[in-house]
Protein backbone atom coordinates (compact mmCIF):
# COMPACT_ATOMS: atom_id res chain seq x y z
CA UNK A 1 0.00 0.00 0.00
CA UNK A 2 2.81 2.40 0.34
CA UNK A 3 4.07 1.82 -3.57
CA UNK A 4 3.26 4.15 -5.91
CA UNK A 5 -0.63 3.16 -5.94
CA UNK A 6 -3.53 2.42 -3.66
CA UNK A 7 -6.91 1.06 -3.77
CA UNK A 8 -9.24 4.08 -2.23
CA UNK A 9 -12.16 2.59 -0.82
CA UNK A 10 -13.93 6.06 0.57
CA UNK A 11 -12.91 4.84 4.05
CA UNK A 12 -9.09 3.73 3.18
CA UNK A 13 -6.37 6.08 4.69
CA UNK A 14 -3.67 7.74 2.23
CA UNK A 15 -0.64 5.74 2.81
CA UNK A 16 1.38 7.45 5.79
CA UNK A 17 4.44 8.01 3.93
CA UNK A 18 2.90 9.99 1.25
CA UNK A 19 2.12 12.84 4.13
CA UNK A 20 5.47 13.27 6.03
CA UNK A 21 5.80 15.97 8.32
CA UNK A 22 5.82 19.84 6.42
CA UNK A 23 4.37 22.38 7.28
CA UNK A 24 1.11 23.11 4.25
CA UNK A 25 -1.38 26.17 4.53
CA UNK A 26 -3.52 24.77 1.44
CA UNK A 27 -4.47 22.42 -0.96
CA UNK A 28 -4.83 22.81 -4.28
CA UNK A 29 -7.28 20.64 -6.64
CA UNK A 30 -6.40 20.06 -9.97
CA UNK A 31 -7.49 17.86 -13.53
CA UNK A 32 -4.74 16.45 -15.16
CA UNK A 33 -6.07 17.33 -19.11
CA UNK A 34 -4.87 13.95 -19.73
CA UNK A 35 -6.11 10.51 -19.48
CA UNK A 36 -8.06 8.81 -16.97
CA UNK A 37 -4.45 6.92 -15.80
CA UNK A 38 -1.74 8.72 -14.58
CA UNK A 39 1.34 9.61 -16.97
CA UNK A 40 4.75 9.74 -15.21
CA UNK A 41 4.06 13.64 -16.41
CA UNK A 42 1.13 13.54 -14.27
CA UNK A 43 3.30 12.58 -11.81
CA UNK A 44 6.21 14.92 -11.77
CA UNK A 45 3.45 17.95 -11.30
CA UNK A 46 1.32 17.02 -8.20
CA UNK A 47 1.56 14.74 -5.61
CA UNK A 48 -1.36 12.89 -5.20
CA UNK A 49 -2.93 12.05 -8.51
CA UNK A 50 -6.44 9.81 -8.40
CA UNK A 51 -7.44 8.12 -11.82
CA UNK A 52 -10.69 7.35 -13.47
CA UNK A 53 -11.63 4.16 -11.29
CA UNK A 54 -10.93 5.89 -8.43
CA UNK A 55 -7.43 4.54 -7.51
CA UNK A 56 -5.21 6.80 -6.11
CA UNK A 57 -1.28 7.28 -7.68
CA UNK A 58 1.60 8.75 -5.73
CA UNK A 59 3.51 11.84 -7.69
CA UNK A 60 6.91 12.08 -8.20
CA UNK A 61 7.75 14.86 -5.91
CA UNK A 62 7.35 14.88 -1.62
CA UNK A 63 4.90 16.65 -0.03
CA UNK A 64 7.80 18.16 2.16
CA UNK A 65 9.30 19.67 -1.15
CA UNK A 66 6.43 22.35 -1.46
CA UNK A 67 6.79 22.52 2.71
CA UNK A 68 6.77 26.80 3.75
CA UNK A 69 8.61 28.83 4.00
CA UNK A 70 10.39 28.12 0.71
CA UNK A 71 9.46 25.59 -1.85
CA UNK A 72 13.00 23.80 -2.58
CA UNK A 73 14.50 21.87 -5.53
CA UNK A 74 12.38 19.38 -7.14
CA UNK A 75 8.93 20.27 -6.09
CA UNK A 76 5.61 19.32 -7.63
CA UNK A 77 4.95 22.69 -10.01
CA UNK A 78 1.45 22.45 -10.17
CA UNK A 79 -0.22 26.10 -10.19
CA UNK A 80 1.16 29.54 -11.16
CA UNK A 81 3.18 31.33 -8.20
CA UNK A 82 1.27 29.34 -5.60
CA UNK A 83 3.40 26.33 -5.19
CA UNK A 84 4.55 27.03 -1.74
CA UNK A 85 2.78 25.61 1.14
CA UNK A 86 0.35 23.69 -1.19
CA UNK A 87 -0.23 20.31 -1.81
CA UNK A 88 -1.24 19.55 -5.48
CA UNK A 89 -3.84 16.89 -5.59
CA UNK A 90 -5.27 16.17 -9.40
CA UNK A 91 -7.91 14.13 -10.96
CA UNK A 92 -6.33 11.91 -14.09
CA UNK A 93 -8.63 13.57 -17.29
CA UNK A 94 -10.17 15.80 -19.60
CA UNK A 95 -7.85 15.59 -22.34
CA UNK A 96 -9.11 17.51 -24.83
CA UNK A 97 -11.70 19.49 -22.78
CA UNK A 98 -13.42 22.85 -24.32
CA UNK A 99 -14.52 25.16 -22.31
CA UNK A 100 -16.97 26.63 -24.22
CA UNK A 101 -19.30 25.49 -25.80
CA UNK A 102 -18.50 22.94 -22.59
CA UNK A 103 -16.96 19.60 -24.04
CA UNK A 104 -15.32 17.27 -21.52
CA UNK A 105 -13.91 15.44 -23.90
CA UNK A 106 -12.80 11.55 -24.24
CA UNK A 107 -11.53 11.19 -21.05
CA UNK A 108 -13.99 13.20 -18.61
CA UNK A 109 -13.27 13.17 -14.83
CA UNK A 110 -15.79 10.76 -13.31
CA UNK A 111 -17.96 11.14 -10.34
CA UNK A 112 -16.14 8.17 -8.71
CA UNK A 113 -12.95 10.06 -8.66
CA UNK A 114 -14.95 13.13 -7.35
CA UNK A 115 -15.77 11.25 -4.46
CA UNK A 116 -12.56 9.80 -3.85
CA UNK A 117 -11.32 13.63 -3.71
CA UNK A 118 -13.31 14.21 -1.18
CA UNK A 119 -11.67 12.01 1.09
CA UNK A 120 -8.74 12.61 0.29
CA UNK A 121 -8.75 16.45 0.86
CA UNK A 122 -10.33 15.76 4.53
CA UNK A 123 -7.17 13.11 5.08
CA UNK A 124 -5.11 16.02 4.20
CA UNK A 125 -6.60 18.50 6.02
CA UNK A 126 -6.58 16.50 9.26
CA UNK A 127 -3.43 15.31 8.84
CA UNK A 128 -1.77 19.02 8.05
CA UNK A 129 -4.43 21.32 10.56
CA UNK A 130 -5.59 22.67 7.31
CA UNK A 131 -9.05 24.38 7.92
CA UNK A 132 -11.22 24.02 5.22
CA UNK A 133 -12.48 27.63 3.35
CA UNK A 134 -12.35 29.26 -0.25
CA UNK A 135 -8.61 30.34 0.61
CA UNK A 136 -7.37 26.90 1.69
CA UNK A 137 -9.21 24.38 0.07
CA UNK A 138 -9.80 25.62 -3.14
CA UNK A 139 -9.31 23.88 -7.33
CA UNK A 140 -7.03 25.87 -10.17
CA UNK A 141 -9.86 27.51 -11.60
CA UNK A 142 -10.46 29.73 -7.97
CA UNK A 143 -6.55 30.63 -7.51
CA UNK A 144 -6.79 33.95 -9.25
CA UNK A 145 -10.46 34.99 -8.41
CA UNK A 146 -9.88 34.30 -4.92
CA UNK A 147 -6.29 34.53 -4.47
CA UNK A 148 -5.20 37.52 -6.37
CA UNK A 149 -2.68 35.27 -8.43
CA UNK A 150 -2.79 35.16 -12.08
CA UNK A 151 -3.06 32.23 -13.47
CA UNK A 152 -2.92 31.26 -17.32
CA UNK A 153 -6.14 30.44 -18.87
CA UNK A 154 -7.00 27.36 -16.09
CA UNK A 155 -10.39 26.58 -15.78
CA UNK A 156 -9.86 23.36 -13.65
CA UNK A 157 -12.25 22.66 -12.06
CA UNK A 158 -15.16 24.91 -12.98
CA UNK A 159 -17.38 22.17 -14.67
CA UNK A 160 -18.37 18.82 -13.88
CA UNK A 161 -19.36 16.22 -16.64
CA UNK A 162 -21.50 13.78 -14.76
CA UNK A 163 -23.28 16.83 -12.92
CA UNK A 164 -23.80 19.96 -15.40
CA UNK A 165 -26.54 21.39 -12.84
CA UNK A 166 -23.47 22.88 -11.23
CA UNK A 167 -21.27 25.29 -13.10
CA UNK A 168 -18.83 28.26 -12.30
CA UNK A 169 -15.74 27.93 -10.31
CA UNK A 170 -16.66 28.86 -6.87
CA UNK A 171 -19.97 27.17 -7.28
CA UNK A 172 -18.54 23.85 -7.50
CA UNK A 173 -15.40 24.56 -5.12
CA UNK A 174 -17.72 25.21 -2.44
CA UNK A 175 -19.43 21.75 -3.08
CA UNK A 176 -16.17 20.32 -2.76
CA UNK A 177 -15.76 22.35 1.25
CA UNK A 178 -18.94 21.03 1.93
CA UNK A 179 -18.30 17.81 1.43
CA UNK A 180 -15.17 18.11 3.07
CA UNK A 181 -16.42 19.64 6.15
CA UNK A 182 -19.12 16.49 5.93
CA UNK A 183 -16.47 13.62 6.20
CA UNK A 184 -13.95 15.72 9.34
Amino acid sequence: MAGARANLDLGQPIPADWMPDAKISRIIFHWTAGQNKASDLDREHYHILIEGDGKLVRGKPSIALNSEPKTKAGYAAHTLNCNTGSIGVSLCGMAGAVESPFNPGKQPITRMQWEALTSVLAQLCKRYSIPVDRKTVLSHAEVQPTLKITQKGKWDISRLPFDPSIQGAIAIGDQMRAMVKSRL
